[in-house]
């Protein structure tokens, strides 16, 4: 990601209806698995640390984070210790966890397997495992250039490499899914016009970023009505998968 974002981020992300909505839905997926009450955590990749208190309330949490700024901002929240290290090499931590958690990571990654081999050699014995990643490749866009994405996943190819490490998998499904045509065709319109982007000049370029990143906060209003149309797909999650959304997730076991 662009250093520059990473201050976007710690502003907005308690408060975006995107990340608030999905983390009531990540939320909803951790509580419906089988934790022990003093569970290990690991969040591989914490970003600026929006998700520590939510994971905190499940067990003892560990963060690491690839980005130094991006540690700062989540030692700020005074959660954990987030220590730096990346993916695969050099994971911060030696102990085995009850449950490793990657939200919006292994994209950003050249080797997603290796990556979650790696992961996996630090989970216990049926130790569980929570990705997300975004999805379709036809939806990329400067948000992604943004972010330094590899790639984007339909969910049948991250079930295989998830199946490829070895792990389990319980459950399964896209998400976002009632807000994916306004998504889709913002995006696809979006990519309409990139040739015509490419003519602006710096500054139009640099607005054109901010806007293309994702992190515009509406108005209160519609940053209400947008969590709670998101947020509400977490009465779905672990019953049914949907068959379509911006994001994927996966939900495994080391067995």
């Amino acid at each position: 990601m662009e250093k520059d974002f990473y201050l976007q981020y710690a502003t907005v992300e308690d408060k975006h209806w995107w990340f608030v909505a999905r983390r009531q839905i990540l939320d909803r997926v951790i509580r419906k698995i089988s934790l022990p009450i003093d569970a290990k955590i690991l969040e591989a990749g914490c970003g600026t640390g929006g998700n520590l208190r939510m994971l905190a309330r499940y067990g003892e949490v560990s963060a690491m984070e690839l980005d130094e700024t991006a540690c700062e901002f989540a030692n700020q929240r005074q959660v954990t210790a987030v220590r730096l290290g990346s993916l695969p090499d050099k994971i911060p931590f030696t102990g085995k966890y009850d449950l490793i958690v990657a939200f919006d990571v292994i994209e950003h990654l050249d080797n997603d397997l290796a990556a979650l081999s790696a992961l996996r050699s630090h989970l216990k014995p049926g130790g569980w495992i929570i990705l997300t990643v975004p999805a379709y490749q036809f939806l990329w866009s400067q948000h992604d250039d943004i972010n330094h994405h590899k790639r984007r996943y339909r969910l049948q190819g991250l079930q295989k490499v998830v199946r490829k490490a070895d792990f389990s998998i319980r459950y399964s499904s896209y998400f976002n899914t009632f807000l994916f045509p306004l998504v889709a065709g913002v995006r696809l319109l979006q990519n309409l016009f990139k040739l015509a982007k490419k003519s602006q000049n710096h500054k139009s370029q640099d607005n054109q970023l901010q806007t293309s990143s994702d992190l515009t906060l509406p108005s209160p209003l519609i940053n209400k009505f947008l969590t709670f149309l998101f947020a509400s797909e977490r009465h779905f999650m672990g019953k049914l998968s949907l068959p379509f959304g911006v994001s994927a997730l996966v939900v495994a076991q080391n067995i």
